[in-house]
């Protein structure tokens, strides 16, 4: 009996260890398994703070570049639907619409120039406008080349103002660039109206080159980032030169324009970058788009030097002052024909002036306000016809322009936009505007540059 009552003792004991040291265990499995959550979780908030670092690294390094260039595992991202942008790329839809009012007649805005600079009207008519709907599409193409599409849409039809590959494994910082495509010579030209920080174009660049800049052109660009401790972009364009403001697409039958341009940023502080750098646009030049009534077949070259300056010390405010000189070169002959005789003259044009603009824009929470001046000839008003001075280039045409915007969000723009232009200093009217400008964005669409 004593036997028995030992070994339900021992038993016993033996359960109640069993249980005590299963339940030791556990507790010690649970703060492991809680340790690591704890490890985990750091790790997670590290890695959003490496992505972070690494997307910015990025958008500083390419700041001038449509896309930037990423490893082959990084660009397999989700397209329009989900899934790989290799088999689905993205796409978006930008609709600009606006409601423009002037003091001048729609007679007046028609035949509406700047004297002794463009002769193309504005042609802008009072009441509401659809100024373009543009559809835009991305997608890499494999692992070496992305494509980019941007087709505007307007009343009239539907064109192609880009369509281009851009490589994305070149060693060393060297891109290609090669279609249709907008110059990057400056900040401005190679922006699409959606993105200006104003309704239109600043006024030396209407004069120079038209109403959207240079515009798309056909060609190839190379650029190169080198390897050093500030950012600095080298690049270099062959192109069609088909603008029929500064080149002509009659000029040459093979590409007859070029550029070569050199961009750098500096952190001026903790909050702030300046980018800078010149650039220079130079061809053939046929057209009958700067004389009247006549044809101008030489040689053009554009100059200019642009500054942005950038203060963003949180993401609820900012300032961007941004201004730009330009200098237009031109010579060659002019060659006038008498309708009713047929005779032809011609006559050696000489040409240099110049124009540029300054502006501003101070963002906060989700408004925005800005003011512009801009004007023509401030120091060369050079246009001679043999040895004539044009009589219409006679004074400096300027405008002042205010504007005040309110987004939404990123999708949606309101704004609202005053201007006082006296720019047609031959009859000296003067055309005080109203825009009422809406923007909306559906679908992807990338960042704009910096």
């Amino acid at each position: 009996m004593k036997f028995v009552f030992r070994i339900i003792c021992m038993l016993t004991l033996c359960c109640f260890g069993s249980t005590a040291f299963a339940g030791d265990q556990n507790e010690r499995l649970n703060k492991l398994e809680e340790s690591m959550k704890n490890q985990q979780l750091i790790i997670d908030q590290q890695q959003e703070i490496i992505n972070t670092l690494k997307a910015e690294v990025i958008q500083k390094g390419n700041q001038y570049s449509p896309q930037p260039a990423q490893p082959a595992t990084e660009r397999i991202a989700s397209g329009l639907f989900g899934g790989s942008m290799f088999t689905n790329p993205n796409l978006s839809f930008v609709l600009d619409t606006f409601y423009y009012g002037s003091n001048l007649t729609n007679d007046e805005l028609v035949s509406r120039v700047i004297p002794g600079f463009a002769t193309e009207p504005l042609d802008q008519k009072k009441g509401f406008n659809v100024d373009s709907a543009e559809l835009f599409f991305f997608s890499p193409v494999d692992p070496y080349l992305n494509l980019y599409a941007n087709l505007p849409v307007s009343e009239t039809g539907i064109v192609i103002e880009e369509a281009y590959v851009v490589t994305t494994a070149l060693p060393e910082g060297w891109q290609i660039k090669g279609g249709k495509f907008k110059s990057n010579i400056s900040r401005i030209d190679a922006q699409h109206p959606h993105a200006w920080d104003f309704w239109d174009i600043a006024l030396p660049y209407r004069a120079f080159l038209g109403n959207e800049g240079l515009g798309g052109e056909k060609g190839v660009q190379v650029t190169w980032l080198p390897a050093l401790p500030f950012y600095a972009l080298i690049g270099a364009e062959v192109l069609q030169g088909e603008n029929d403001r500064l080149f002509g697409a009659s000029a040459e039958e093979e590409p007859h324009a070029f550029s070569f341009f050199v961009k750098s940023s500096v952190d001026t502080s903790d909050y702030s970058t300046l980018y800078f750098g010149p650039y220079v646009l130079f061809g053939k030049t046929k057209n009958t788009n700067i004389v009247q009534g006549a044809e101008v077949r030489g040689d053009s070259a554009l100059y200019g030097m642009e500054a942005v300056w950038k203060w963003k010390p949180t993401n609820k405010q900012a300032l961007t002052i941004q201004g730009e000189y330009l200098l237009l070169d031109q010579s060659g002959d002019v060659t006038t024909t008498d309708p009713a005789t047929g005779d032809v003259t011609i006559d050696k044009l000489k040409r240099k002036q110049d124009g540029y603009y300054i502006q501003g824009i101070y963002r906060f929470y989700r408004w925005g306000i800005g003011a512009r001046y801009d004007a023509l000839s401030p120091t060369m008003s050079t246009f001679k016809i043999g040895d004539q001075q044009r009589g219409d280039v006679k004074k400096t045409p300027w405008r002042t322009t205010a504007s005040l915007e309110f987004n939404p969000s990123e999708f949606t723009r309101v704004r609202l936009q005053l201007t006082h232009d006296r720019s047609d200093t031959l009859t000296d009217r003067t055309n005080d505007e109203a825009i009422l400008q809406f923007n909306f964005t559906i679908g992807a669409h990338p960042a704009h540059s910096f």
